[in-house]
Parts: C-alpha cells; structure tokens; sequence
C-alpha cells in the first residue's frame, strides 16, 4: 500500500452554522435532475397524481431514514458519516463496502451537473459553446467548447473549495438563495396565471398505453424508487460533522427540513411542467411524450412552464435557478466526497496521500482526486454520465441501510424502541428501493440499463482489488489481533 506521511498537526476547522450545513444538503438534494426529472421520469411514468403520492411517500420514507442518522451521528459524531456508522458497528469489510458505494454515489453527480451546464446552455443559447472539435460517445455529440466549460467549471470549485469550509459554506448558502428563490417566483407566478387549470392536470395519472408504465400502484411504485436517487444528498451532512461549529442535537432539523423542502421543490416543479403546455398540444400526456423529440426550451418542460408564464423574464429567473442548482450539487457533493475520502485515509483504509489537509483545513488531495475523475467522465459526454447516474441510487440505497442497520443494532442494546422500529424499516425501505432498481420487473421502467450494469460490475472489479491490493484485509486481521 502506498504511504505518504504529512503534516499530522492540521485538522479541519469547524466553521459551518447550521445555515451553511443546510444549504450544503438541499443544494445536493435539489440539482439540474428536479428540472428535468418532471418530464423525463415523473409525469412519464406517473402523472401529476401519482408523482403527488409518490414524492409524499418517498419523503416521509427519507425521513425515518434521517431519524436513524440523527441517531448515529450523535453516538459518532465523526467525518465519514456511513462509513464509520458500518466500520464501528460491522467491522472494516463491511466499512469499506458501504464506502465504496457510496462514494461511487456521491462522485457520480459531479460531472453530471457539471455536463447539465452545457444542456442548459444548449437549450438556451443553442450551440454557442458547440466550437471546436467534438466526437460522439453513445450518440451524443462531444464538443471542445462544451467539455473546456465543465471542466473549467470544477477547476473553478476546487481552487474555491482550497480556500477553507467557510469559504465554501458561504458560496453554498448563496446559491441556494439563489436557486429557492427563482423556484418560488415562478411557482408564485403560475399560482395567480389565467393559463394555469385545474383541467389542464388531467388524466391525473399518465394514460396506460403499451410504452408506458400500467397499473395505478405500479405507476407510484415507478416514481417511489427513486427516492434515493432524488434525496441523495441530505446524507451529506454527517460528513461535516467535525466542520459544523454548532452542537449535533440540532443535526435532525438541519437534515429534515432540506428533506422537506426538497420533496416540496420536486412536487411543485412535476405539477408547474403539466399545467401549462405549448399550444399544440391538447393535453400534458401528448406534450410529454414528444419532449424526447423537441429541441430548445420546449424540450425541459420546467423551462417552458416558466417562458409561456412570464416571457424571457421566467427563463432568465429559471435558468439562474438551474444555473445555481448545478453549482449547488458541484460544491455540496465535492465537499462531501472529498471528506468521505479523507475519512477513509485516515482510518488507513486508502493512501495517506488523501489525507493531506492545506493551511486552510482542507483535504485538497482527495478534492484534486474528485476533479480529476470528474473530469475524466466529462470527456464522454452526457449519455455516459446517465449510466453513472443510475448507479448512484444504487450507492445511497447502501448507504441508507447500512446507517439504519447500525440504529437498529446499538438501540437494540440501549433498549430503544422507536430507534429499532426506524432502523428496521430504514432498513428494509432502503434495500428495497435498491432492490427494484437492480431487478428489472414487468410493468417498472426504472431498472438500470445494460451499460448501468456493466459500469456496475467493472465498479465492483475495481473494489475488490483496491480492497485486495490495497491493505485494508490486513488492516482489519491487525485491527482483531
């Protein structure tokens, strides 16, 4: 195994009010995918009504998740979060299992809002960052002036990233002033809209065709698994347990409410993308159906909601919610993974070289890793970041069980009912959740693709020999002996 030895004295330095912490979570709940998941997955697979019953179902779900963590985060009020809840309860292996997931989770939405700033652009100002050469990875169109604005924009974030936590935190809590701002001025002005009807939320769940998903149950079922893929993010905040200047007793409000807000923000953006649709289109099912076919604005039904109600004005407030949506998922989730990383280095379970803290408190080794990597994925263009994307529900579903799984087994010890009744159906909620997108069955369209799988297993190769070559046997043989 690699060692590096560095300056031990450093540490990171608790800075994050509780504000900064919640901005940091509901940043990375809420990114580029509650624009385009209305169209592309909600209303596609449930309508408006079976998208409401849904998101309300999952939210509730995320919550009991949350009440586990607010229980092991006081009992280990530590940076790694689920890493450490599985290393102290179920030992090393199981430690760097849950790791490995879940940071496969977390890196996984870098380059995918990174790359979302070029659809943004693309369907704003057309091709005007469609210069220089450009290939085709998967059918999807890579240009030079489109991979040079990704990657110049992690470049961005991890020098501000360098400057300290608070640095960060301040810019995270911007931005999402920024991004719930926007939401609600639109939202606001669709409530008082003549364009906006009742009516025009019919059918309120989607016709039952051949292409689409059938049955009532199994329509809500469809959006419902999602859920981990939708509130990734709020887990976020027991990585900056050793970073928060404010007591952990406050750690489940922090976390609720960017879960709250967040299921509010997804529900409130399906029903704004169905009631109100372009003209020629008799109903939001037709409309729909053909995005995947319609350019520009009219093919990201939230941007369009929003021109058709209040003209260029409602597309500028838009696209700086979107804008700041990306950013917001860039910074929360690089601060994430990177403290995920240097937990993992301190407990010797990869290179001490990711353990290296800057003057400022930052571990910019494990940062400079994260943009590195991102980097990489951008280079293969959108149609890749989608198979990376659909296994991050598979990495925060591990998370999830593994932190409830925890709750459950040390409140089992303290005699703590309710804590065992949450960690349980955490447990059970999370697995399945994972289980329905793995499992391909009839009547969901929501399991993974064929090149999900194979980046899947090509993910678990990689683990098994990290975790081989790496010393972490070793270390867990030491750790009993």
């Amino acid at each position: 195994m690699l060692c590096f030895t560095f300056d031990n004295e450093r540490h990171l330095n608790r800075k994050l009010t509780p504000l900064n912490v919640w901005s940091l979570a509901f940043g990375c709940v809420i990114g580029w995918s509650a624009f385009v998941m209305p169209g592309g997955v909600f209303l596609k697979n449930a309508g408006p009504l079976g998208t409401l019953i849904a998101m309300e179902i999952a939210t509730f779900v995320m919550l009991i998740i949350s009440y586990n963590y607010s229980y092991m985060i006081n009992k280990f009020p530590m940076t790694g979060g689920e890493f450490i809840y599985a290393k102290m309860t179920f030992g090393t292996h199981h430690g760097f299992l849950c790791a490995w997931f879940l940071s496969l989770s977390y890196l996984s939405v870098i380059p995918l809002n990174a790359t979302a700033l070029n659809l943004i652009m693309r369907a704003v100002f057309a091709d005007a960052f469609q210069f220089g050469f450009h290939y085709t990875v998967a059918g999807y169109h890579v240009y030079f002036g489109e991979m040079l604005l990704a990657i110049g924009m992690l470049l961005v974030f991890m020098f501000i990233n360098s400057l300290g936590v608070k640095t960060t935190g301040s810019l995270q809590t911007f931005m999402v002033m920024i991004l719930l701002g926007g939401i609600l001025v639109i939202i606001g002005a669709a409530m008082f809209s003549p364009q906006v009807n009742v009516s025009n939320l019919q059918p309120i769940f989607h016709p039952q065709t051949e292409t689409f998903t059938k049955g009532l149950f199994a329509q809500i079922l469809a959006v419902f698994v999602t859920g981990p893929q939708s509130f990734v993010g709020f887990d976020t905040v027991p990585q900056l347990m050793e970073e928060s200047d404010f007591s952990s007793d406050k750690v489940k409000l922090v976390m609720d409410t960017s879960i709250v807000c967040g299921g509010f923000v997804y529900i409130a953006l399906a029903m704004l993308a169905c009631s109100i649709f372009p003209a020629a289109y008799a109903t939001w099912p037709e409309y729909i159906d053909a995005i995947s076919n319609l350019s520009g604005i009219q093919g990201i039904p939230t941007l369009n909601a929003a021109f058709m109600l209040m003209g260029k004005t409602g597309l500028t407030v838009i696209t700086c919610s979107v804008v700041a949506a990306m950013l917001t998922g860039i910074v929360g989730f690089y601060t994430a993974t990177s403290r995920l990383l240097y937990s993992m280095s301190r407990d010797g379970m990869i290179p001490s070289w990711f353990s290296y803290l800057n003057p400022n408190g930052v571990p910019t080794h494990a940062g400079l890793f994260c943009t590195v990597v991102a980097g990489i994925l951008c280079l293969f263009g959108r149609a890749v970041m989608g198979w990376v994307f659909d296994m991050a529900s598979i990495g925060a579903s591990i998370g999830f069980a593994y932190t409830s799984l925890a709750a459950c087994k040390y409140a089992f010890t303290e005699k703590r009912t309710d804590i065992v009744i949450f960690g349980a159906l955490g447990s059970i909620l999370s697995l399945m959740m994972g289980l329905f997108l793995m499992v391909p069955l009839p009547g969901l369209n929501v399991s993974l693709s064929n090149e999900s799988y194979i980046m899947l297993f090509i993910w678990i190769i990689l683990g098994i020999a990290f975790f081989v070559r790496g010393g972490v046997h070793e270390l867990s043989q030491r750790a009993k002996s």
